[in-house]
């Protein structure tokens, strides 16, 4: 089945094709390092994972871009907050959201740009949006002309005369529309700033993204970008969450576009639903605002520790476009269904294509529910057995085999069941030594035909939340319980 995918610009689905032979141009608008990464952060990038990943899988050259907002309002704020340099901050917070992406099985992007590395393009882009008078200087910066630009509102469906009713201009802005947005702020005392040709200041948000998915997925600047091929200045796929929209997508399209002459900016736009926590909306101000951080390493949310594993299945639950609510309900059952997986394919290699239902469910619009669903029926033994033919060595390896590839499509069961145990150990807040040394103590009371100690044991086992199972061969073996 062809890979269709939504596109918030014409708002169907459609059938994908890469603009430019076999190889595919992704830019995802990336952290803003000013805080630690939250839930709507991972949602969107564990679903555009999934998406290269298939891609990948369907034999495209994927080039996965995503960027580094390492220079804001907000890490300046952090800044002076924290009485630490703001580039210390966006190190800190950016390390971390490193380490929670690693954790949530997400690859490594094959760019990160950050704002500060793009400086000149900036510069540059903001020079030709003045030659072309969709830009102007005042006394606190430079702005871009919204008005300058008809089809502005054409992604997020809204009349540009309405927005402007609704628009107001801050005390110390000096632009000429309320609509109109910041392309260079010039320096405050004490702020970081880089020298520009209107004075010394730093870029503004929305023209840090289209400067770095132009200098990364197109050819270089300068020269020869206008031209009357619609697709040369166009990149293939560009995505983020679903309040991107407006204004942040919608004012890098009328950048770009308006900059280097193309009638599009990128040719398919997807965008990720929101997330709300135990059916609220999540915000600082109803105290249900959750971090990252905080599920993989306290006990904050749900009273334990979560794998990234289970994260991630917990996301991909729902359909990448609908809302997601992040309860701890969800989370117990994916780490419950993780386990039943790892039991299913015990240590086999991951083995031939993905099952084809699965391919099925994700060429449809990324259909992760589907594709779950059937990973959920391939792990169940009997039905494996009824559904895959005896076509490799045994039929006893072939299921397990498959199963596992298929998950891996997803970014499932990419660790050994001893790494798996391991994290759902971490989480539960279960001390392996100890409970060692329990069943050590166990089967001595065993030995010695003590039952009643043994029995008084296994209850202290269960307490601490372990599970024992006494084997014909005289062992005993453990787990969580789940």
């Amino acid at each position: 089945m062809p890979l269709r995918l939504y596109n918030t610009q014409s708002r169907s689905v459609e059938p994908f094709a890469p603009l430019h032979g076999n190889d595919v141009r992704i830019y995802v608008c990336g952290l803003t390092p000013s805080a630690e990464a939250h839930l709507g952060h991972a949602r969107s990038f564990v679903f555009f994972d999934v998406l290269r990943r298939y891609l990948t899988h369907l034999g495209y050259r994927v080039t996965y871009v995503q960027n580094v907002t390492d220079i804001d309002d907000r890490s300046i704020e952090a800044a002076r907050r924290l009485g630490i340099p703001w580039n210390e901050v966006v190190e800190t917070f950016y390390a971390s959201f490193k380490r929670s992406m690693n954790r949530l099985h997400v690859l490594e992007p094959d760019r990160e740009p950050r704002a500060t590395q793009y400086i000149p393009e900036i510069i540059e882009m903001i020079e030709r949006l003045i030659e072309r008078e969709h830009a102007y200087v005042v006394g606190d910066g430079v702005y871009y002309a919204v008005r300058s630009f008809p089809r502005y509102g054409e992604l997020s469906g809204r009349n540009i005369d309405e927005l402007r009713s609704g628009a107001r201009i801050a005390v110390d802005e000096e632009k000429r529309d309320p609509l109109d947005f910041a392309l260079w702020k010039f320096a405050k005392p004490g702020e970081p700033s880089w020298p520009s040709p209107w004075g010394d200041g730093r870029p503004g948000w929305h023209i840090e993204c289209s400067a770095m998915s132009m200098a990364t997925l197109l050819e270089p600047f300068g020269g020869g970008l206008e031209c009357d091929d619609p697709n040369r200045n166009v990149f293939d796929i560009h995505g983020g969450g679903i309040d991107l929209v407006f204004p942040h997508h919608e004012n890098e399209i009328a950048q770009s576009c308006c900059a280097f002459g193309s009638r599009r900016m990128a040719n398919v736009w997807l965008h990720n639903g929101f997330l709300q926590v135990e059916g609220e909306k999540m915000a600082k101000s109803l105290g249900n605002f959750v971090t990252i951080h905080e599920l993989l390493e306290t006990p904050t949310f749900g009273g334990r520790k979560w794998s990234g594993e289970a994260l991630r299945l917990a996301m991909l639950r729902g359909h990448y476009r609908q809302p997601l609510d992040w309860t701890a309900k969800a989370l117990e059952e994916a780490e419950a269904t993780l386990d039943r997986w790892y039991d299913a394919v015990g240590e086999v290699e991951a083995r031939g294509d993905p099952d084809q239902d699965v391919l099925n469910a994700l060429a449809d619009d990324l259909n992760t529910p589907e594709a779950i669903a059937r990973l959920h029926r391939l792990a169940h033994p009997a039905v494996a057995e009824a559904e895959i033919t005896d076509v490799l060595e045994s039929r006893r390896t072939l299921a397990p085999g498959l199963f596992k590839r298929s998950a891996n499509l997803l970014g499932f069961l990419g660790q050994t069941r001893s790494e798996r145990l391991a994290s759902v150990l971490r989480g539960a807040r279960i001390d392996a030594a100890k409970i060692e040394a329990i069943v050590a103590e166990r089967a001595a009371a065993r030995t010695a035909r003590n039952w009643a100690e043994s029995d008084r044991l296994r209850d202290e086992l269960a307490a601490l939340g372990v599970a024992i199972r006494d084997n014909k061969d005289g062992t005993t073996t453990w787990e969580p319980k789940r």
